[in-house]
């Protein structure tokens, strides 16, 4: 089994699922969205979304395949860019945060680690660009069923994929991982990522931070 992770650009975000190509659910804000949605461009709508974010701050999403087929995704960007995270009663979103939107794996590709994947992948870009201090997330406490037409993602998920309650609510919770805390499990998010690629390389020691201090 061959597993592939790729930026989220235009030329593949018709890989995404069908629903979610033509979903302005966080893109644009309600009244927006209706008169999108009225005027069927709400797939044009999550186009130039993308368009602007990639232009203005850089890759914004995941894509997910194993074996050359699509196996899932995931969307993240500042708040500032998210209307639709204001209709939360749990909002807003911190400043020094980035927002886990959505993701989502297909059914066949379920509990293969593939959502973690995708999250680790989300915290490695965003410890790289080095001015962003937490990635924060909407939880839906009730079966995802039953949520807001499966865009928010479980608070069960976030908590098993380290996120922690930071504002708390009967059904939609804001969840917080800091990335400073990610450090401490950065190793394993290269490791997941090698294999996620079928690139495996030998793990570095990691030296004691007693032991740097004493050589420098």
């Amino acid at each position: 089994m061959t597993r592939r992770l790729a930026h989220l650009t235009l030329d593949n975000l018709g890989d995404l699922p069908d629903g979610c190509r033509s979903c302005g659910f966080w893109e644009l804000d309600p009244v927006h969205r209706d008169r999108a949605q009225r005027a069927g461009a709400l797939a044009q709508e999550k186009e130039s979304w993308v368009s602007r974010v990639l232009l203005e701050w850089g890759s914004c999403g995941r894509v997910a395949y194993v074996d050359g087929d699509r196996a899932g995704f995931v969307l993240y960007a500042p708040p500032w860019y998210v209307p639709g995270a204001e209709t939360f009663p749990t909002a807003p979103v911190g400043e020094d945060a980035v927002l886990l939107a959505t993701a989502m794996v297909h059914p066949e590709y379920a509990d293969a680690g593939l959502g973690r994947m995708l999250v680790q992948a989300v915290a490695k870009d965003l410890l790289h660009r080095g001015d962003v201090r937490a990635i924060e997330a909407f939880g839906d406490l009730r079966p995802r069923g039953e949520g807001r037409g499966g865009c928010v993602l479980p608070a069960d998920f976030l908590l098993r994929v380290g996120f922690k309650t930071q504002r708390p609510h009967p059904r939609y919770p804001r969840m917080r991982l800091e990335l400073k805390s990610a450090l401490t499990w950065r190793e394993e998010v290269e490791g997941a990522l090698e294999k996620l690629i079928g690139v495996v390389r030998p793990a570095r020691p990691v030296r004691p931070a007693a032991e740097h201090a004493r050589r420098h």
